[in-house]
């Protein structure tokens, strides 16, 4: 059934892209054709939030590593454990797509109200009292009122649930730029959606279940030290691989594109104490570009807005952007660079919160 679904749905899924050209498989690179051909194989189906970035090889590759190491590799943590987290976080954004991609997923791996519960962000009737306290946590950024480290975690598990949270801190600002809201089409009838919705929570369970082994693509991009900012990857080899290399191809895509007027701004406002809430509103965002320069503040306008709150990127803000010489690869990694920079700014608070948290202890070291 996996490889008759992603047949069935390659066009499809391609044309929920927005903004950037779609690859097509045929007179790609041979990077990106293996990437397509792992995606289809290990995921079920040419999943679009991957695929938008092939318009740079590199960031492909990167955002491919994160995606497989952090959600779909077997490790201490269950995949419905994951896709909950990736649930939460995608409803903390505001990313109406990945919550239905993966709201699919946990209904085929969640049996009884749990995961409708998730899907409709009504955390408290979560009735695993374990993936509740984790799915709140993360649901905002470990600071809920009265919040503690979640009950019964292992410290081995927390880089695996901070590498999910990160994955989808950087993977929704992308899908809220790049692709439609949702991933049915709009024309779609109502028995049509749950049909469709089925098929894929049927699917996507099996694939999750059968699992991937690490490490698997991780020379698809080169060495790269661990940024001081991942460190809570660092007791897992196969994440501090995958987030290290990945960060390294995003970071020298954006010594090309991005101004650094523009990136030292975004970065000075997600080290500051307020961290991803330094900018609220438009009113905060257009004042922090006044010390931009002109020329630089219609790209730093789309990067701050899809850092700090992506789902208000608007068509007008891309095609400003675009004006000059910014092509579908030259907008892909400004974009990047900026959604991987929030996402790495919220797995060093999540960190920090584990970390302060009564009772924490550090996570031990775990090859593989």
């Amino acid at each position: 059934m996996g490889a008759l679904l992603a047949r069935l749905t390659r066009e499809i899924t391609q044309s929920h892209i927005e903004h950037l050209s779609p690859v097509p498989a045929r007179g790609a690179p041979a990077a990106v054709r293996h990437v397509y051909r792992r995606l289809e194989r290990e995921f079920g189906l040419l999943a679009p939030p991957v695929t938008l970035h092939a318009a740079s090889p590199p960031v492909l590759a990167a955002c491919w590593l994160m995606l497989r190491e952090a959600l779909l590799v077997d490790g201490l943590v269950r995949r419905d454990t994951k896709e909950a987290v990736a649930a939460a976080v995608s409803l903390a954004n505001r990313c109406p797509y990945c919550v239905d991609v993966h709201g699919s997923a946990l209904r085929g791996l969640l049996r009884g109200p749990d995961a409708r519960a998730l899907i409709d962000d009504r955390l408290t009737e979560v009735t695993e009292p374990r993936l509740r306290a984790i799915v709140e946590w993360f649901r905002h950024d470990g600071t809920p009122a009265g919040a503690v480290l979640p009950p019964r975690v292992d410290p081995a598990e927390i880089p695996e649930l901070i590498g999910v949270a990160v994955l989808f801190h950087y993977l929704n600002r992308m899908v809220n730029v790049f692709l439609a809201p949702s991933p049915l089409p709009v024309a779609m009838t109502p028995r049509a959606a749950r049909v469709a919705r089925w098929l894929a929570a049927v699917t996507m369970a099996r694939l999750a279940r059968r699992g991937v082994a690490p490490g698997a693509d991780l020379d698809l991009l080169p060495p790269a030290p661990l940024p001081p900012d991942l460190g809570w990857a660092r007791p897992n080899a196969s994440l501090t691989t995958a987030f290290a290399r990945a960060s390294a191809a995003v970071d020298d895509a954006a010594e090309r594109v991005v101004p650094a007027s523009v990136r030292g701004l975004l970065l000075d406002l997600l080290a500051g104490p307020a961290g991803l809430r330094a900018v609220t509103d438009r009113a905060g965002l257009e004042a922090s570009l006044e010390t931009l320069p002109k020329s630089d503040r219609a790209g730093g306008r789309l990067a701050l807005t899809a850092a700090f709150f992506s789902y208000r990127v608007t068509d007008a803000m891309v095609a400003g952007t675009r004006l000059g010489s910014c092509d579908d690869r030259r907008l892909l990694e400004l974009v990047s660079w900026a959604s991987l920079a929030a996402a790495r700014a919220a797995g060093r608070q999540l960190q920090a919160a584990w970390q302060g948290a009564p009772g924490a202890v550090p996570p031990r070291e775990r090859r593989g």
